[in-house]
């Protein structure tokens, strides 16, 4: 087994890493305090590819694996979460699908310009009468006149009402299966269709300088062709999606923890007590101690989870595993890290406070613990 990054990989690490110090560090704390989505941030990550980072580039993607795109949202989730989330959910959520399950013509109109980070695609599974029950969904699309007639909500869409979104991948019923089951599709939707808001939603605990958006659909008109794959597959590339970004959401929890791992430790080094730094406490070295456990653990079971997948063996279980697993550390390594902090890490101007907030959306978001605890169990055989 290596466990070896390649060099390509090393790389795209470091200079991601460098990129988040620099460019995204410094404006952090205005970005969250305004609640402000930063297209200038987001053209920048698209320049350097992070938009399109496993998109083929024969439709302007970079054509990396799984493992490296994880690799850097783990370094951006490292700095802050808001932009990790922009890049996690316009790749995992927003493009893969076209890319996966669209045609030609698809893919050559959307990909090339949504590589680039100049415009965004959002992902509208979510209801507000179906969340965890995705097959609650009541938004419905009924063919007439060689179009698709929309009707509906969605809630909770990351990038979907920025400046620069495109539009949405819509998934919604289309019709009854011979068995009586409702049956799903996935439609293109952008922005400008007539029908159509999209209604950014404000004073978020979490992620606060990501674009979080509301949808409705007034008799939303788009053409037939505009089905993305075949009628009925809807439901299963909507599942197929989130498995792949299950893994994004993980890599996110894994650079949160490193980063309030990384800003806890710091502290510690520096703030003194009873004559001496705190670090040197035994109380608080074996936290430390056992932070730095938790986080090589779960970024083996993530990395692994990476490998299946880039490797075409089936990595579904190993996904919801990671998404668990590393959302929960960082969890407790906040946690954790706050104590460190006493007082201090109450206040927004020392930064863990935000991390501590930023966390909880991932044991919610992509399917939460309780659905990934669920998913585990039936495929271990419960």
């Amino acid at each position: 087994m290596d466990f070896e990054l390649t060099t390509e990989q090393k790389l795209l690490k470091n200079t991601v890493r460098d990129f988040a110090e620099k460019e995204i560090a410094p404006v952090i704390e205005e970005l969250d305090r305004e609640e402000m989505f930063s297209t200038d941030l987001t053209a920048k990550m698209g320049e350097l590819g992070l938009m399109g980072i496993t998109i083929s580039p024969d439709y302007g993607g970079m054509g990396m694996d799984y493992l490296s795109y994880c690799i850097a949202v783990e370094e951006l989730s490292r700095i802050d979460a808001s932009q990790a989330a922009t890049v996690a959910a316009h790749n995992s959520l927003g493009i893969s699908p076209i890319e996966n399950c669209g045609n030609t013509i698809q893919k050559q109109k959307y990909l090339p310009d949504l590589c680039t980070g100049k415009k965004l695609w959002g992902f509208g599974l979510t209801e507000p009468n179906a969340g965890s029950d995705a097959g609650g969904t009541q938004t419905t699309a009924k063919q007439d006149k060689g179009q698709w007639v929309i009707n509906g909500s969605k809630i909770f869409i990351t990038n979907a009402s920025t400046e620069i979104t495109w539009g949405s991948t819509i998934q919604a019923i289309s019709g009854t299966n011979s068995d009586g089951r409702k049956e799903y599709s996935c439609i293109l939707v952008e922005n400008d269709t007539p029908g159509f808001e999209a209604k950014q939603m404000k004073n978020k605990m979490v992620w606060r300088s990501s674009n979080t958006s509301e949808l409705y659909f007034d008799d939303v008109r788009v053409p037939e062709e505009n089905l993305l794959g075949n009628r009925g597959e809807g439901f299963h590339q909507m599942l197929n999606t989130l498995d792949c970004g299950r893994l994004s959401i993980a890599a996110m929890g894994l650079g949160g923890a490193q980063g309030a791992f990384e800003k806890a430790l710091k502290y510690a080094q520096e703030r003194s007590q009873f004559g001496k730094p705190i670090v040197k406490f035994q109380v608080n070295a074996f936290k430390f101690a056992d932070m730095a456990t938790e986080i090589e653990a779960a970024r083996a079971l993530l990395y692994r989870a990476c490998w299946l997948k880039d490797s075409g063996k089936p990595f579904s279980k190993e996904s919801a595993m990671a998404k668990l697993y590393c959302s929960e550390t960082m969890g407790r390594i906040v946690n954790q890290a706050v104590q460190i902090f006493g007082g201090y890490g109450l206040m927004e101007e020392y930064g863990i406070a935000r991390f501590y907030r930023d966390q909880k959306l991932l044991d919610i978001g992509e399917g939460t613990s309780e659905i990934q605890r669920l998913v585990i169990s039936r495929m271990i055989g419960c």
